[in-house]
This record gives structure tokens, C-alpha cells and sequence, in this order.
């Protein structure tokens, strides 16, 4: 937990689920892109990127190899 690659890691994990927030309260309401309540929108993608994050932190005893998963890191071979 205490490496960039781990921080790295949770940013992008964060940036994904505030996009997919994001979208998901854009298209849950079918209107118009002007009639969208943002501020309620834009909160809801806050909490749930918040959530992400401390899912992340949370995980990060259990990880492997300092990244913010809890799925162990797979080897392919080639």
C-alpha cells in the first residue's frame, strides 16, 4: 500500500468507476443532456468513486504484489 504502483493502481481503478458512475446517472434518467440534475449526478459519482478507493486501501493486506486487487496476479505463458 505504501508504493506509487499501488497508488497508481487505485487512481485508475477510481477513474473507471467515476466514469462508469457518471455515465450510468446520465443515461438512468433519459433526458436531455441539459435537463440532467448534475450536482445530484456528479455526488452519487463521488460516493461511489470514495467507495472504490477505500475498497482498494481495504484490499491492499490481501493483495499481491502491491497492486489494489484481490485477484492474484496470473503469469501467462507465451
Amino acid at each position: 500500500m505504501w508504493t506509487l504502483d499501488f497508488w497508481k493502481d487505485v487512481a485508475e481503478r477510481a477513474v473507471k468507476t467515476f466514469a462508469q458512475s457518471l455515465a450510468a446517472g446520465l443515461v438512468a434518467g433519459a433526458t436531455g443532456l441539459l435537463d440532467v440534475e448534475w450536482a445530484v449526478v456528479l455526488s452519487v459519482a463521488g460516493l461511489v468513486t470514495l467507495a472504490s478507493v477505500l475498497t482498494s486501501v481495504a484490499s491492499a493486506p490481501f493483495s499481491s504484489k502491491g497492486t489494489a486487487s484481490l485477484v492474484p496476479e496470473v503469469e501467462y505463458k507465451v
